[in-house]
């Protein structure tokens, strides 16, 4: 009846963040009302639960790559879908590693996503360990990436100056072919230089940090996030956006290094822009984030190879905004 109707929509529209609503009517008047409420903040209309794959390795023990992107983009109310790239006991930070490469296996593994009729929101890739693995991936983007899919590339390639010891300079080139496949790039100031190839130094102005982003840019890049860069005792992330919009965003430095930060970094980023959070708020959040889990995993004596414990703030992040398109 109208009536039905018009009582439905007026608890809808006072709730604002409701989950669920539950209205019993008889004849012209209410008699029940049941209302559950959520602090996500969703559109009245219903909803799809999104979908992000995240290529990476699985690294059992060290808080870092799946480890770290499977609680994180499933506290933001997105479902995490894990591409393996190798198996670890724990991550090549510590001495010694169980290792298995599963590189051979990977397009038997995505392949049955393509049966089973899978689709994605989001794309988010991490450490590549070869010629072969990039290759994948692209064949991967191209399998599932829709105008529509927001692809989220971690660059992986070194730190400090330096490329990592299993990462040379032809992994380095193959890496470069994701940046026009990618929405959202997120190096540190090492891998831009590299993909860009600008010889490394470690301070850099505002204004050499924006001809990076140009250089990233015209090789094929969309937005451009360059992470970590220090300055005295800040630590600062350059964003550039594909609309042109630039800014250098700055924290204060929270703590000594830890190791898998970037992968806390990038999943959030990945996370909110499947979501549709406006990037320079995105990076924002991220950056706090990390900073806040360095602080406390400091203040709890946690060894630098063992990660940050993001677990115990995780809960900031369920509070999320979505945009319903």
């Amino acid at each position: 009846s109208d009536e039905k109707s018009d009582g439905a929509s007026a608890a809808l529209s006072l709730c604002g963040i409701a989950l669920s609503c539950q209205v019993g009517f008889f004849r012209k008047g209410v008699w029940g009302i049941t209302l559950c409420f959520s602090k996500q903040r969703v559109s009245p209309k219903k909803m799809k639960q999104k979908k992000i794959a995240v290529v990476n390795d699985f690294s059992g023990f060290g808080r870092c790559s799946l480890m770290v992107s499977v609680p994180i983009i499933s506290a933001m109310k997105i479902q995490c879908c894990a591409l393996p790239t190798a198996v670890f006991s724990n991550h090549t930070g510590y001495d010694e590693f169980f290792f298995d490469d599963y590189t051979d296996r990977m397009r038997a593994y995505y392949e049955k996503w393509q049966k089973l009729g899978l689709e994605f929101d989001g794309i988010y890739t991490g450490f590549l360990g070869s010629v072969k693995q990039v290759a994948i991936v692209e064949d991967f983007i191209a399998a599932f990436g829709k105008k529509e899919t927001a692809v989220v590339v971690d660059p992986v390639m070194g730190d400090n100056g330096r490329c990592y010891a299993t990462v040379d300079t032809a992994l380095c080139e193959e890496i470069r072919k994701l940046l026009p496949l990618s929405t959202i790039i997120t190096p540190n100031l090492t891998e831009a230089c590299i993909l860009s190839g600008v010889p490394y130094r470690e301070t850099v102005c505002e204004r050499e940090l924006s001809e990076l982003a140009d250089r990233l840019q015209q090789i094929g890049a969309g937005n451009v996030v360059i992470t970590g860069i220090s300055y005295d005792d800040m630590v600062c992330d350059y964003v550039c956006e594909a609309n042109g919009k630039r800014e250098l965003q700055k924290h204060p430095v929270s703590g000594s290094a830890h190791a898998g930060t970037g992968d806390v970094f990038a999943s959030i980023i990945a996370a909110d822009a499947v979501n549709g959070v406006p990037l320079m708020r995105s990076v924002n959040k991220a950056s706090e984030f990390v900073g806040e889990a360095i602080r406390l995993s400091d203040e709890m004596h946690i060894p630098a190879q063992d990660g940050v414990c993001f677990e115990e703030i995780l809960g900031k992040l369920c509070d999320v905004e979505i945009t319903v398109k």
